[in-house]
């Protein structure tokens, strides 16, 4: 509603801010008050703008000292307006009295509070704040220089499989993505049998333990949201399905979390004879040998 003579103080509760709108003749007597002798909010506010007739506020939510209180329902946001006459022309007295004008601007905390019809860019706030509950994860068959995704399935033993598994922490702190397990099967079921353990113990890449092969976690990371890693191309022995199946389990922790026996991408260095770790010291890929991964301590 305009400020007028009537309605002397006039609140528009925004998205993000208020607008308070003061007629200059705030007591109705045809006196007007000067810009100058009124405030907002404890913090003291001056005014954003003046006209013959009216004085405009404009201020954040949290700004000029206004104070928050929540109901079950509502946000509340709480100031004042502060009139207090200072003497002019005669400064031995003053003609008007001070005045407070208590503020409220009140925001439903179960919908939107945006007033605006923004389409199709607008999310509601409640889908935003599901959506960033959740993480997107991806596992890739990429070609043997990582440029892209791999457009074919298929492969000839010798040949070597390039894996890359990511996730979109877009509206996370940052995050360092692990494989915990991989296993391969000959049917979309990762429990049935014949079943061969590819990665397993948290992030140990177990095939490339053995003599006859040359899988490997790829270091450094290209991000730390990425992991890539190499395996030899198998069939099971004693069964002539082409078709093989495999089951990844990704996890993440927070960059700032140091690798341990539990998060970590270790993989085994034929030269050294060693599990080497992608990043972290290299007693936390200790277990990958003895099978036995848990947290010390």
């Amino acid at each position: 509603q305009a400020a007028s003579p009537l309605h002397p103080v006039a609140v528009q509760c925004q998205e993000a801010q208020m607008v308070v709108t003061v007629h200059r003749d705030l007591f109705g007597t045809g006196r007007l008050v000067r810009a100058a002798d009124l405030t907002l909010g404890p913090a003291a506010c001056q005014a954003a703008g003046a006209t013959e007739s009216t004085v405009t506020f404009a201020a954040g939510l949290h700004e000029c000292g206004s104070v928050l209180q929540m109901t079950p329902d509502s946000l509340i946001y709480k100031t004042s307006l502060s009139y207090k006459p200072t003497p002019t022309g005669n400064l031995v007295i003053v003609r008007t009295s001070p005045a407070v004008v208590p503020i409220e601007c009140h925001y439903p905390r179960r919908n939107n509070v945006s007033s605006n019809a923004i389409r199709p860019t607008w999310a509601p706030f409640r889908s935003t704040l599901s959506s960033e509950e959740k993480l997107a994860f991806s596992l890739r068959l990429m070609n043997d220089d990582w440029s892209a995704e791999r457009l074919s399935n298929g492969f000839q033993l010798g040949e070597s499989l390039h894996f890359q598994a990511d996730v979109n922490a877009e509206n996370h702190v940052p995050l360092r993505l692990f494989v915990d397990k991989c296993v391969a099967t000959l049917t979309p079921d990762k429990n049935s049998s014949p079943r061969y353990a590819l990665i397993d113990l948290s992030g140990c890449l177990v095939d490339g333990r053995s003599d006859d092969t040359t899988s490997v976690f790829l270091s450094p990371r290209p991000r730390q949201e990425t992991l890539q890693f190499v395996v030899d191309v198998f069939k099971f022995a004693r069964d002539d399905r082409n078709l093989i199946y495999i089951t990844c389990h990704l996890k993440v922790s927070p960059v700032e979390q140091p690798p341990n026996s539990l998060n970590k991408a270790c993989f085994f260095n034929k030269a050294s004879s060693l599990w080497v770790p992608v990043e972290g010291t290299g007693d936390i890929c200790s277990c990958c040998e003895t099978g036995h991964c848990h947290l010390q301590g």
